[in-house]
């Protein structure tokens, strides 16, 4: 399944044919279809393994006690150099969930959704938690503040794996703590820092 998710992230889903799939996983079509369909059972079911693995990162970020702001942008920072490492250490999952699955079949694309829903839902969570302690201040729509946030980190997220031009071979200059840090700090502070 390795072989296929790069495959999908460098090629694209409609460009990776099951000969290349098989080819590369070093396998006969026979067995491919003994345990898939075809090619959208195959994404689906990687992109499902992808977003159980994706979720858990950002449920980590729950809190079980209040703290303070200083608290709050480390333990945030905390998560998202969680959440850049494993993305960095799934590149071929994210390219897949950011860019090269959004133009696929609607199966494929229902199911890169219902990632970002997910991904979206445990953020939810965890600020929902923060406001339940009373570290942050009831919000009149959490959702809205939550879709803001979720487009923040996945728009660093992306610019930070994939570079301006999309490659998924780009290498930041910025390791995954130092981008963690600075996009916490702006998730509180914004641009006064």
């Amino acid at each position: 399944m390795k072989s296929a998710l790069e495959l999908f992230a460098r090629k694209g889903y409609h460009n990776t044919k099951i000969s290349d799939v098989v080819k590369a996983a070093g396998v006969s079509q026979g067995t491919f279809y003994w345990y898939f369909e075809g090619k959208a059972q195959l994404a689906v079911r990687l992109i499902e393994n992808g977003k159980a693995k994706l979720t858990q990162v950002i449920e980590q970020g729950y809190r079980e006690h209040a703290g303070s702001v200083d608290d709050m942008v480390s333990s945030s920072a905390r998560l998202l150099t969680d959440l850049f490492e494993f993305a960095d250490q799934n590149r071929d999952l994210m390219a897949f969930l950011l860019i090269k699955g959004q133009g696929a079949d609607p199966a494929i694309r229902e199911a890169v959704s219902e990632t970002w829903v997910a991904f979206e839902g445990a953020f939810k969570n965890n600020v929902n938690r923060a406001i339940e302690l009373e570290m942050l201040p009831h919000f009149a729509d959490v959702s809205l503040r939550v879709n803001i946030l979720v487009s923040l980190i996945t728009g660093v997220l992306t610019k930070w794996l994939f570079g301006p031009t999309h490659d998924v071979d780009y290498t930041s200059m910025y390791t995954p703590t130092q981008i963690a840090e600075e996009t916490a700090r702006f998730e509180f502070r914004g641009l006064l820092g």
